[in-house]
C-alpha cells in the first residue's frame, strides 16, 4: 500500500513538471531563451520541413535561407528565439555585429550595367500634315507615345522611392560640380565613388592623356551658379533579374546648360589653353544612374552624350 501511494506521488510530481516546463516555454521565461539560444549557438541545422516552412514565411523571416535546411549562427540566437514564442518585450535590444553596424552607416553602390539603355538623341521635327496624313507620320505619332509611356512609367517607379524632381536637379548640379573639380584636379580616387566603373575607366584615361599628350599637368575650373538650364530628356528602366522585375536600375538623361570658366597649365605653370577670367557657355547630356531595388543606393554617373 505504501509502495503504491508513492507510486502514486512521484507520478503526480512527474506531471507537475511537465506542465511548468510547458508553460514556462510558452510564455518565454529565461530558462528557454537560454536553452534555445545555447542549442542554437552550436549550429544545430534545423531538418524540419514544417520548423522552416515556419521561419521561411514568417513576418520575420530569413529570405536567403533554403525552406528544409537552415544553419543558424550565434549572432542571432537570442533574436530568434525570441521570435520562435511570437513575442517581442519592449526592452528587448539586440545590438548588430560590429562590422554590420559599420557597413550600414556607409553609403551603398551596386554594380551597373554598364551601357546606356536607348541612348537619346533629338528627333526632327515634323510638320502637322505630314505626322496626320502619311504612313511615315502616323509611324513617328506612334514611337513618340511608345517614347513617352517608358518615360512616364520610370518616373512612377522612381516616385515610389521618395523622388522629388526638385530635389533631384539639386543633387545631380551637385554631383556635375563635384565630378568636373574631381576631373580638374586629378583625384581619381575620390573619383571611383561619384561614377560607374564603366565611366571611371574612361575619366582615368582622360586625365592620363592629359597629364602625358596635352601637357596639362595642372587646372583651374568654376561652375557659375546657378545653372542656367537642367531638364529631364529621357527615362529608362533596366532589368537585371528576369525571375524578378522589382531588381531594376533607372536612367535619367539630363540637359545641363552652365557657364563655367576654365583655365589648363604646362608642367612649368604656362597657361596653354582657355582663360579664367572668360566665362563660356556650356552644354552637356549627361546620363546617372541609381539602382531601385536596394535602399542604400545613390546616383552615380553612367555617361555622357554627345551634345
Amino acid at each position: 500500500m505504501a509502495l503504491f501511494r508513492r507510486l502514486q506521488a512521484v507520478r503526480a510530481l512527474n506531471q507537475t513538471i511537465g506542465i511548468r516546463e510547458s508553460s514556462s516555454y510558452l510564455l518565454g521565461s529565461s530558462r528557454s531563451y537560454s536553452s534555445s539560444s545555447t542549442d542554437i549557438s552550436n549550429g544545430i541545422k534545423l531538418n524540419s520541413p514544417r520548423f522552416s516552412s515556419c521561419l521561411y514565411n514568417g513576418r520575420n523571416a530569413l529570405p536567403w535561407t533554403h525552406r528544409s535546411t537552415m544553419t543558424l549562427r550565434s549572432t542571432m540566437a537570442m533574436e530568434l528565439s525570441i521570435f520562435l514564442n511570437d513575442k517581442r518585450p519592449a526592452t528587448t535590444k539586440v545590438n548588430a555585429p560590429p562590422q554590420a553596424r559599420q557597413m550600414g552607416a556607409l553609403k551603398v553602390s551596386i554594380s551597373s550595367p554598364g551601357f546606356i539603355y536607348e541612348p537619346y538623341a533629338p528627333r526632327d521635327t515634323i510638320s502637322f500634315w505630314r505626322r496626320w496624313f502619311t504612313k511615315s507620320g502616323w509611324r513617328r505619332t506612334k514611337n513618340d507615345i511608345i517614347l513617352e509611356l517608358k518615360n512616364a512609367y520610370a518616373i512612377v517607379k522612381l516616385r515610389k522611392t521618395g523622388y522629388s524632381k526638385h530635389k533631384f536637379y539639386v543633387e545631380a548640379i551637385k554631383l556635375y560640380k563635384e565630378i568636373n573639380t574631381l576631373l580638374a584636379n586629378g583625384d581619381k580616387t575620390a573619383l571611383r565613388k561619384a561614377v560607374t566603373e564603366k565611366m571611371y575607366s574612361e575619366f582615368k584615361n582622360e586625365i592620363k592623356q592629359r597629364q602625358s599628350a596635352w601637357n596639362m599637368s595642372k587646372l583651374y575650373w568654376e561652375m557659375i551658379e546657378p545653372a542656367v538650364l537642367i531638364r529631364t530628356l529621357r527615362a529608362r528602366l533596366i532589368g537585371v533579374d528576369k525571375s524578378d522585375l522589382n531588381k531594376v536600375f533607372i536612367q535619367l538623361t539630363l540637359e545641363i546648360k552652365t557657364k563655367q570658366k576654365f583655365e589648363a597649365y604646362d608642367s612649368k605653370g604656362a597657361r596653354v589653353a582657355g582663360d579664367k577670367n572668360k566665362e563660356i557657355l556650356v552644354r552637356e547630356i549627361w546620363v546617372f544612374e541609381k539602382s531601385l531595388f536596394h535602399p542604400g543606393a545613390y546616383w552615380r554617373l553612367c555617361g555622357r552624350i554627345k551634345a
